[in-house]
């Protein structure tokens, strides 16, 4: 739900969502919130009471688009807004909201959205980070593709999503391709040596050694 659905469809058309969206992987749908409004300028903002600066989005529009999209809809559904207020995304959010069948995202704008929107129908807020932008269209890009990519047939494969960063609890290893010499660089001797276990060994140990110095964080975590 978004006041620019072109913007998300521009962003998710593309790559391995776009493809994914052909495939019939899966389906993304952006429903333009003006066109649920019963303003005869299809305005979907107002100031906000008890004054402040700038507009807010109002309830009846959004509501009125909800509704539109759960006789479209059957199966699980997650309902999630967009905001700088909600708990920041990490990749277990992206595991768990990929178990659902549905996620309908609203995205706000200008100063927010009448929090009697946010009572009535939203389980839960989300952020990307701890920073405010102008609009929660990149956020909730950001947020389907996350999920997305854990939906089968989404990627080539479970094992592409499976030993890379966070997946595990820990930032990815490095990794190399041809040529084996550039600029003086070449590729750790181990990873030719054809030994498979002395391979998964050292790359639980960078991986480790990298998480250490960049997130430390996420081993405490563990």
């Amino acid at each position: 739900m978004t006041l620019f659905p072109d913007l998300v469809h521009t962003v998710l058309g593309e790559s391995i969502i776009g493809r994914a969206q052909k495939s019939g992987a899966i389906k993304v749908t952006e429903y333009n919130i003006r066109d649920y409004s019963e303003d005869k300028h299809r305005r979907v903002d107002d100031t906000p009471y008890g004054g402040g600066k700038g507009m807010l989005m109002a309830a009846p529009p959004i509501y009125n688009c909800y509704l539109e999209i759960m006789k479209e809809l059957s199966g699980t559904v997650r309902r999630v807004y967009m905001s700088p207020k909600g708990k920041v995304l990490t990749q277990d959010d992206a595991k768990r909201l990929s178990e659902y069948d549905n996620l309908i995202i609203l995205c706000g704008h200008y100063e927010g959205v009448d929090q009697r929107i946010c009572d009535e129908i939203i389980d839960e807020e989300i952020s990307i980070g701890d920073y405010v932008l102008t609009g929660g269209e990149i956020p909730a890009c950001i947020l389907v593709d996350a999920v997305a990519r854990l939906v089968d047939g989404v990627l080539s494969a479970p094992e592409c999503h499976e030993s890379e960063s966070l997946s595990d609890g820990l930032l990815e290893y490095p990794q190399y391709t041809r040529p084996f010499d550039f600029r003086g660089r070449t590729v750790p001797e181990v990873l030719i040596s054809g030994d498979h276990k002395k391979i998964a060994d050292w790359r639980r140990s960078e991986a480790e050694k990298i998480t250490a110095e960049r997130r430390p964080d996420l081993l405490k975590k563990e």
